[in-house]
């Protein structure tokens, strides 16, 4: 059992990523806490001059109403976090600074592309300094 685990959140994986949330609460011990984790790819600076004023602030917003309204029916503590970068870099950055015990997170079936760059799970697997629990 853990004690400190983190799920991370895509929102276009809706599915997968509550499910990773139902799994890490059956590993949860009691008294433990659930991090739902979701990582904003950063936009390129050429870029933002061309997008909205207040766009950015409006989008993590929007993350976190949705990490909370995930995270509506969980019996555990929950804590939400959003965190701008890449997503496997991300990840395991958090996991490390914060002392997770475990990540829980979900994958897709592999590609051909992913044999020679790797998905996010892939390589949070291969990286991480603590448990990786990887849902298909």
């Amino acid at each position: 059992m853990y004690t400190n685990i983190i799920v991370p959140v895509v929102f276009d994986h809706g599915e997968r990523s509550a499910q990773s949330l139902k799994v890490a609460q059956q590993l949860l011990e009691e008294g433990g806490k659930i991090t739902l984790l979701h990582v904003m790819e950063e936009v390129p600076s050429y870029a933002t001059t061309y997008l909205p004023e207040g766009l950015k602030e409006q989008h993590t917003k929007d993350a976190l109403n949705g990490l909370k309204e995930m995270a509506a029916g969980v019996k555990a503590t929950c804590e939400f976090a959003i965190v701008h970068g890449h997503a496997y870099t991300s990840i395991l950055e958090y996991s490390k600074t914060h002392d997770a015990d475990c990540i829980v997170i979900a994958s897709h079936k592999p590609g051909f592309e992913d044999y020679f760059l790797g998905s996010t799970a892939a390589r949070v697997v291969r990286h991480a300094k603590c448990g990786v629990h990887i849902l298909r």
